[in-house]
């Protein structure tokens, strides 16, 4: 009958059985997959997103009624309604509030945010076992209006040099989007404002090999047609989609791990729920060597104390941080009254 809606399934993902209700609802109009689609995409890319996801607290991003619907994202997992199984982590966020968010511990808690209309996840750069101090660097190359993603992988590829000069291994992955993210698996020793002020002495030095192609510079008006080097993405509660994860557009593209070799000439459009299951399954994880070790950040921090010697002290957070000492002015450039002319 037209109209009949597909039964609910109960399918069996790591040793629990995960419901997945109104398995026909289209997620991504434009191309017409479904929230089957996109449940069966996470299983069939599993050790891919256990890989970036394994005991990190993270973030949900759901569009219960699909990509042109209400979004919101998930950072407290319910206390009812919930399997007995699905494991949480607590978290503290800036204003000091906390939370338990989803900590997934295997492939059915990623089926189970994808029953719940999950799209995209957003996982901490932390693990549960020490949720104050990051594990993972992350580097995000964002295009700036004028720029593309072909800009991104030229300051991706200037940033490799750096971290072959330091003896780190960088981990490149498209966003999903224009821009491209390298990850650093680093030792949990440092706090997030360590971990923040070392990510900014790195982009400054990119910065100055490529002042050309690449800005630190927070307010948008001063960025000009360069890649901006996020470095607030590594302050406490920022968060980027994971390696395997969809992005929520019309071509439901995925965030995808690379080979260094390989990212000048990829096309970040040809990864979507479609291709990357057949690219993780013929061509195996890119990213498969990530935790194997993890580095002294030191050097970073070492970049940092000779920057602030120089003068070149913090950035500004986010806007919804609360002030940090030796934090510069929030005040847009152009409005900062007391901004030498």
């Amino acid at each position: 009958m037209a109209g009949t809606k597909a039964p609910a399934e109960e399918i069996e993902v790591a040793g629990q059985t995960v419901r997945l209700s109104s398995p026909d609802r289209v997620i991504f109009p434009e191309r017409g997959f479904t929230k089957a689609d996109v449940f069966r995409y996470y299983l069939s890319v599993g050790d891919g997103i256990m890989r970036a996801l394994r005991h990190r607290p993270t973030t949900l991003q759901r569009f219960p009624d699909g990509i042109d619907g209400e979004m919101f994202f998930q950072k407290r997992v319910p206390s009812r309604g919930v399997p007995p199984w699905v494991q949480t982590t607590e978290i503290s966020f800036p204003s000091g509030r906390k939370a338990a968010e989803l900590c997934p511990a295997d492939l059915a808690h990623v089926a189970w945010a994808a029953q719940m209309g999950t799209v995209v996840f957003h996982p901490w750069p932390v693990r549960a076992d020490h949720v104050d101090q990051p594990d993972e660097l992350r580097v995000d190359l964002d295009p700036q209006p004028g720029t593309d993603f072909a800009h991104a992988a030229s300051a991706a590829a200037e940033l490799r040099a750096i971290l072959d000069e330091l003896g780190v291994t960088g981990w490149p992955k498209t966003s999903g989007g224009r821009g491209v993210h390298v990850y650093l698996r680093i030792q949990p020793r440092w706090s997030f404002v360590e971990v923040r002020r070392a990510t900014i002495a790195l982009a400054r030095e990119l910065g100055r090999r490529r002042p050309d192609l690449v800005t630190t510079a927070w307010w948008k008006e001063e960025r000009g047609e360069r890649v901006f080097v996020d470095f607030n993405q590594m302050a406490r509660d920022r968060t980027i989609a994971c390696a395997y994860s969809l992005r929520a557009n019309a071509r439901a593209t995925v965030s995808t791990p690379v080979d260094w070799d390989e990212l000048a000439a990829v096309d970040p459009d040809d990864f979507d729920l479609r291709t990357v299951p057949q690219r993780l399954a013929q061509h195996g994880d890119p990213h498969a060597g990530i935790d194997d070790a993890g580095w002294d950040i030191t050097p970073l921090l070492e970049w940092a104390e000779r920057d602030a010697a120089a003068g070149e002290g913090d950035l500004p957070y986010p806007p919804d941080h609360p002030k940090m000492p030796g934090e510069p002015k929030r005040v847009q450039p152009s409005k900062d009254r007391d901004r030498p002319r």
